[in-house]
């Protein structure tokens, strides 16, 4: 079963993001509104599409446009999807790899997030995550960012392209996704081991904390390390977005170059 938020209807903005919601069955689409005029053979394809999912079309002025999508360059497409639907847990790991056998095989990468309230920065997560090639997000229910049109807008429009699971107990379900073969790193700013330094190359899970105060304790407590990121200039921390990107892609990168040995050996 997944769950419902009212809160996170969201807005796609632009010509390709739109088409590719309308391509994506899990992405509920309640209309779409082009700008007043507007033509072209990608304007013919993102209203067949919308005519095939039974999304109504909508011609409007350009203002009504700009109002909706908050002033970003929206290129006369904007569409308004439903609600987001959140994953649950369990359906999402059993997704991802079923066993422990898959788990170790596979060696998923999973981002966790402990209560990141903005949802700019929130989006801004998703958009790295993906980039990435993270497998699944998990955030908790309470004290987080709606899944909303500014999340989305600062995804890229990248958000629908990654499962994201909910939770009311984030440090038992890191518990839990230990027990599935995970090994589960939290970033801590004191963390003696560095994100240079830390064994990425495993079933991995990233837990990023709060903008303002981290980890807290008992989701710190349910890691198996802590990672800092060095920093040489005069600058204490960085915003929780960029340092999200940062340990991402620490950790994809055996799985980037596995990958790449793998297609050298078979000739890819």
């Amino acid at each position: 079963m997944e769950s419902l938020s009212e809160d996170d209807t969201a807005a796609v903005i632009g010509r390709q993001p739109v088409l590719e919601a309308l391509q994506r069955e899990d992405v509920g689409i309640e209309k779409v509104m082009l700008r007043q005029g507007a033509s072209g053979s990608r304007i013919g394809e993102i209203r067949a599409l919308a005519q095939k999912r039974r999304a109504p079309v909508q011609y409007v002025p350009e203002a009504r446009l700009r109002h909706e999508s908050d002033g970003a360059e929206h290129q006369g497409v904007v569409a308004i999807t439903a609600p987001f639907r959140y994953r649950e847990v369990d359906d999402m790991l059993s997704e991802i790899a079923p066993s422990w056998a898959d788990v170790k095989a596979q060696t998923p990468l999973l981002l966790a997030i402990d209560r990141v309230t903005d949802p700019r920065n929130f989006g801004a997560i998703l958009r790295s995550a993906v980039a990435a090639g993270t497998d699944g997000v998990i955030v908790p229910t309470r004290e987080m960012a709606p899944l909303n049109a500014a999340a989305i807008k600062a995804s890229a429009g990248t958000a629908p392209r990654i499962p994201v699971a909910r939770t009311d107990d984030l440090p038992r379900v890191l518990t839990q996704v230990k027990e599935r073969g995970y090994w589960v790193v939290g970033a801590e700013g004191t963390a003696e081991t560095t994100l240079w330094d830390a064994e990425w190359d495993r079933p991995i899970v990233v837990v990023m904390g709060s903008e303002g105060e981290g980890l807290a304790p008992d989701v710190a407590e349910a890691c198996d390390d802590l990672v800092s990121i060095p920093m040489r200039g005069p600058v204490e921390s960085l915003n929780v977005s960029v340092a999200a990107g940062l340990l991402l892609f620490a950790a994809a990168r055996p799985r980037t170059e596995s990958g790449s040995a793998l297609s050298e050996e078979t000739g890819g």
